[in-house]
């Protein structure tokens, strides 16, 4: 059942966990490709100095933020990725939800070829199980980009699923690459499912 826009007004770090498990689900043109969402990252607005709208900056970038919860937050870093975020709570409360890593259900072909540009069978082990398992990879395997910011995730294009599955555990840790940013690193706000037990698992 495709998430309703009630799921994600409710507060910042319970829509992060309970993403997790949730079949994220990307179209292009007459392609569906989904996977499981098995790490993400929870940024909590004007107090968080993590979050790009720490100190409530409204800037061409974040204004997306401000929107009412579930449109997506596409930003680019580095000079070279894209991260996909799911925008959370009610209008003008900045805070959002990073996707961090899926594993692949639907489409594992088209993730390999925009990936690696090569058939998902011609892959090395390594490059298998490195699919989609950061949030640059799974913005490059489902073809996301700065273009899909701003997307309604209630509607057709990119959405987000819950499938009933529930079985697993939730592991929490300090998030990632943000050392610079005072006592906001020390947060236990990063996510990861662990040892799930699920029919769509690739790696069972």
């Amino acid at each position: 059942m495709k998430l309703k826009r009630e799921f994600y007004l409710n507060d910042t770090f319970s829509v992060a966990k309970d993403l997790l498990g949730k079949i994220l689900y990307r179209k292009i043109d007459d392609i569906v490709l989904s996977g499981m969402i098995t790490e993400v990252e929870a940024y909590c607005g004007i107090s968080d100095r993590a979050c790009h709208a720490y100190g409530n900056r409204k800037t061409k970038r974040t204004e997306i933020m401000y929107n009412i919860g579930g449109f997506s937050y596409v930003y680019f870093i580095y000079g070279m990725y894209y991260c996909f975020n799911v925008v959370t709570r009610d209008i003008n409360i900045p805070e959002a939800v990073l996707i961090r890593s899926i594993e692949p259900i639907k489409g594992i072909e088209v993730m390999s070829l925009n990936r690696y540009k090569m058939e998902y069978s011609k892959l090395k082990k390594s490059q298998k199980s490195n699919l989609t398992n950061g949030p640059g990879k799974v913005c490059r395997a489902l073809n996301i980009d700065k273009s899909h910011s701003g997307i309604d995730l209630t509607l057709n294009e990119i959405w987000i699923e819950d499938d009933g599955f529930y079985d697993f555990k939730v592991e929490y840790s300090k998030r990632i690459g943000i050392e610079n940013y005072g006592e906001a690193k020390d947060y236990l706000w990063r996510m990861i499912l662990k040892n799930p037990v699920s029919e769509h698992s690739l790696s069972k």
